[in-house]
């Protein structure tokens, strides 16, 4: 079997200045995860340094980046899943963590349970020695200047949430296994402890996708994202929103974009070294 990665860094708007780092951060995460896969890796340990990769990267709703809720603090959901025995693990409303997508699989493979939240998963982060991040260090200039805006009495937080979204990666590893993962810093300036969908479980690969994302819009009138691998290692990634960033890597080419129909092209070794160069 030929490994296959696909991320996205979010369904939504992207604003035009805010486009080349989606593009370089999705490109970079689908890279990381890909070199898990080359070297024999599984699915679970790519989709999870696939996502890493984003959490740490301010130009996404995830980690570092994540929007603020009411009070102005940084609460994130995290799910990730293994397909080889349905086996997953999720957080959600933590805060303090730099990286959720790691707690969420700790919880999958050192609990019994399925998701922690809140203060209970804080303390299962220090039980299994995941050092505390400040809050302040996890808040970008952008997301507390969105917070700020919000609160003004005339503010329409629904258009704020236009440009927000998940990260989230699916792969297949040289076994055939399949795994995915997903974190988000949710709504801005939500109510405190509030959980998105991101922490629960629930054809052709186009199909699949295109069909979800027409019952979302037929359904409950709602615009998103989908990113799918099927055991064939045949992949798609769609969106009904304007704009959504996202990446593959399949027989050693990247493939990458933002807007509907773009299409970028390189293999990977070009791709490394235009990572290496600052792309």
């Amino acid at each position: 079997m030929k490994p296959v990665i696909v991320v996205h860094g979010g369904a939504g708007r992207i604003f035009k200045e805010r486009e080349e780092g989606s593009r370089a951060g999705v490109v970079r995460a689908a890279l990381q995860g890909y070199g898990i896969l080359k070297r024999r890796g599984s699915a679970l340990d790519a989709v999870e340094e696939a996502v890493r990769s984003m959490e740490d990267d301010p130009h996404f709703n995830a980690g570092y980046g994540s929007v603020l809720n009411e009070k102005g603090e940084v609460e994130m959901d995290a799910i990730i899943m293994d397909g080889k025995n349905l086996d997953s693990g999720a957080v959600s409303a933590v805060k303090c963590i730099a990286n959720p997508i790691k707690l969420a699989r700790l919880v999958m493979e050192k609990t019994k349970h399925m998701l922690l939240t809140g203060c209970g998963a804080h303390l299962f982060a220090q039980a299994m020695g995941i050092p505390d991040t400040p809050g302040e260090t996890l808040i970008t200039e952008r997301s507390r200047e969105r917070w700020k805006k919000n609160l003004e009495p005339d503010s329409n937080p629904e258009e704020f949430q236009k440009d927000l979204g998940t990260v989230g990666a699916v792969a297949i590893d040289s076994e055939g296994n399949v795994a995915c993962a997903t974190s988000t810093g949710g709504l801005s300036n939500k109510l405190i402890g509030r959980v998105g969908d991101t922490a629960c479980i629930g054809m052709s690969p186009e199909m699949a996708a295109d069909t979800a994302l027409d019952y979302m819009k037929t359904r409950v009138g709602g615009l998103g994202g989908v990113i799918v691998v099927n055991n064939s290692g045949e992949w798609a990634a769609r969106f009904s929103t304007k704009q959504m960033s996202w990446a593959t890597v399949k027989d050693d080419q990247l493939h990458y974009g933002i807007y509907a129909g773009e299409r970028h092209t390189k293999s990977v070794d070009e791709a490394l070294t235009s990572e290496s160069e600052g792309f």
